[in-house]
């Protein structure tokens, strides 16, 4: 099982428009972050976690040309509003995609999305659509998904809550103010760890900064610990510098093989400097 980095940022980006500050003027890739996505290579075939604004750019530069379901965290603008370039996976005569997303959210999505949900919006002849199958998950409850099982669990994100995935070896969370204790019993004994991390220092209403993600990492424990969702207030080699060992900032690109406990430790993409 792979886990592929397409997007490491906040809904802002990096660089951010008009910020001239030291992170959005780095000439570090690893500094350029886009917004929020993953994509997880299982036995059945590639699950896509989000669809961020920058979906098509992401999926060309990590040359990625297949995605056959794709899982949703949450409904907010800078996790969804890609959805369109899924309509590329569901053309010339293939099956439509099929979503996975909490019961909650199905009808919202909808009603956000009535060009591609409404069957009544037709399109003229020559042109298409994205073709996607809305399926629910369920809090807590392991569901079977392109051959892994897949258990959804619910983290507190300020006003609304989001979603993270527990999957193998893999704990999955972005978008969280704290991980409660239902959460961090589905996550025991994950070897790796995805936590999303604003900042240093100050507070935030619906997200952990990197000291919190850090407290929240070593009671999980697992073997590594990758950060995402960062903005442009944290650079990627100051930030790794600062960091205990075992825990490190996600990138743009980067892909890590997951590995069970015991096994060999997960491999990193050529050009990271910073592999543990």
């Amino acid at each position: 099982m792979h886990l592929t980095f397409l997007g490491t940022g906040t809904s802002f980006g990096v660089p951010v428009i008009g910020c001239s500050c030291a992170n959005c003027t780095s000439t570090d890739p690893r500094d350029r972050r886009t917004r929020h996505g993953a994509l997880l290579e299982l036995r059945g075939g590639n699950l896509l976690i989000d669809t961020p604004p920058e979906l098509r750019l992401q999926l060309l530069a990590s040359r990625i040309d297949r995605v056959d379901a794709v899982w949703y965290t949450h409904l907010h603008a800078d996790h969804v509003h890609g959805i369109d370039d899924v309509r590329v996976f569901s053309s010339r005569g293939r099956p439509p995609v099929p979503a996975y997303l909490p019961g909650e959210l199905i009808r919202p999505m909808k009603a956000r999305f009535p060009y591609i949900f409404d069957g009544r919006v037709r399109v003229p002849a020559g042109t298409s659509k994205p073709r996607i199958t809305l399926r629910e998950y369920v809090e807590g409850v392991p569901l079977e998904v392109l051959g892994a099982e897949i258990t959804p669990f619910r983290v507190p994100h300020g006003p609304v809550d989001a979603f993270g995935l527990r999957v193998g070896p893999l704990g999955y969370v972005t978008d969280a103010k704290r991980v409660p204790a239902a959460a961090l019993a589905i996550l025991e004994g994950v070897d790796v760890l995805v936590l999303n991390a604003l900042w240093r220092g100050r507070p935030h209403p619906t997200h952990l900064n990197v000291e919190e993600a850090v407290e929240t990492a070593r009671e999980i424990g697992a073997r590594r610990t990758y950060l995402t969702h960062l903005t442009h207030f944290v650079g990627y080699r100051e930030l790794a510098e600062w960091l205990p060992p075992g825990i490190r900032p996600a990138y743009d690109g980067l892909t890590v093989e997951l590995a069970a406990r015991g096994q060999d430790p997960p491999r990193h993409s050529a050009g990271d400097a910073s592999a543990y």
